[in-house]
């Protein structure tokens, strides 16, 4: 049967994450090639909500897919929450005859397609988030860039750390997840990882540590997820146990920027053309996601329940290597 969508929307929610404009680029050319029109939305459900829109062609696309950020803006919107901020978006949507959106974002924007879809406009979420934090998908968008970033810092650092006979103690971004903490810590072989989803033992670190002074090691890196934090504190803390000069440094927002990696170009350009193949099979309330290195759906509904844990035997692996 042939399709009835003639036009969708795109837009970007949340945190930005690098890759992100790889898939509104991937979203807006299969449209186009499949004789569908889009309609950008500029800064999230803030723009269905005040009709921030604009037609988009080819050429909006064009040379965005190594940029960083996101060309449509991003924003959190409270008001979308509420009954009256869905009808204007729905409204929105209606007035510009939308007949589906894409939502880039993590599982805030996935809550939010979720309604809107109950308000009458079919919606299928993207992953974009660099935290790797969303259960049902393996791999979310600008995670790659996002750990390579922390990695070549990290690094950095570690050449001022080991000429000072220093410790180091670095905040990496991950909300409550600690994925990003714990790639990293294996990539740069830190002394220890601290993550929210392990206990931390400071007795064990410190006694950790020591061992490995008595082997010879003189520097120390040890890496921390925010949702774990007080990284000032623990800094303090081990220089008082070790009597090691001890240095807290927070990685912050640099972490989401940048051009993205071959992986989350790649990725993004995948999951953006497979959003676009849902809404022409008259699909909706579907979240893209990895598995098993390909690509899938889930219901959004479903997807939200699911609980996403840490990679144990990496941390494992982390454990026994940094001695």
């Amino acid at each position: 049967m042939e399709s009835t969508l003639k036009c969708i929307g795109v837009l970007t929610s949340g945190g930005d994450a690098p890759g992100m404009n790889a898939a509104v680029r991937s979203v807006v050319r299969t449209a186009i090639y499949n004789g569908i029109r889009v309609i950008g939305i500029r800064r999230g459900y803030n723009g269905l909500i005040n009709g921030d829109i604009f037609e988009m062609n080819l050429r909006s696309v064009s040379d965005i897919i190594h940029c960083g950020g996101t060309v449509l803006y991003t924003a959190r919107c409270d008001e979308f929450k509420t009954d009256a901020g869905l009808t204007k978006a729905r409204n929105t949507c209606l007035e510009a005859g939308i007949d589906g959106v894409v939502v880039i974002g993590g599982d805030g924007s996935f809550r939010g397609a979720r309604d809107l879809t109950k308000y009458g406009i079919p919606c299928i979420a993207l992953p974009g988030t660099i935290d790797n934090d969303i259960a049902c998908s393996e791999y979310t968008i600008g995670y790659d860039t996002a750990v390579n970033t922390a990695m070549q810092m990290i690094d950095k650092l570690r050449d001022t750390t080991q000429s000072h006979d220093r410790c180091t103690v670095v905040e990496v971004m991950g909300r409550h997840a600690g994925h990003i903490a714990l790639k990293t810590a294996v990539a740069c072989g830190a002394s220890g990882v601290i993550v929210p989803e392990k206990e931390f033992v400071l007795d064990k670190l410190i006694e950790k540590m020591k061992r490995s002074q008595r082997t010879g090691k003189q520097h120390f890196i040890v890496i921390v997820a925010e949702g774990h934090g007080k990284v000032d504190e623990l800094a303090r803390e081990i220089e008082r146990l070790t009597h090691i000069e001890t240095r807290a440094t927070v990685l912050g927002h640099v972490q989401r920027g940048g051009s993205p990696t071959v992986r989350d170009r790649v990725v993004a350009s995948e999951m953006g053309h497979y959003a676009v193949e849902l809404l022409l099979k008259g699909s909706s309330n579907r979240v893209v996601a990895m598995q098993g290195g390909k690509i899938v759906d889930f219901d959004i509904d479903e997807a939200l329940a699911m609980t996403k844990t840490l990679d144990m035997e990496l941390y494992k692996i982390s454990s026994q290597i940094s001695i």
